[in-house]
């Protein structure tokens, strides 16, 4: 089943970063998913995330205001 990832941010260097470990991850590991860039800051509200960047997969926040590892995105995939 494809997973919907949503990145938060209005594209600062940390934004930028998250997404391109994102894409990695998805694209080295072959996984069914699509990824979502969220840059406008009403949308970012809507999930109640203060600090940016934010990872959400499924609609669950599972990382915010940091650049995660390859590993730990990895893991939150699976």
């Amino acid at each position: 089943m494809s997973k919907v990832i949503k990145i938060l941010g209005t594209g600062c260097p940390k934004c930028k970063s998250m997404t391109s470990v994102v894409s990695d991850v998805v694209s080295e590991n072959n996984i069914e998913a699509t990824i979502e860039k969220v840059e406008d800051i009403m949308e970012i509200m809507k999930f109640n995330v203060m600090s940016t960047p934010a990872l959400v997969i499924d609609d669950v926040i599972t990382i915010k205001g940091r650049v995660p590892s390859k590993a730990e995105v990895l893991a939150l995939l699976n």
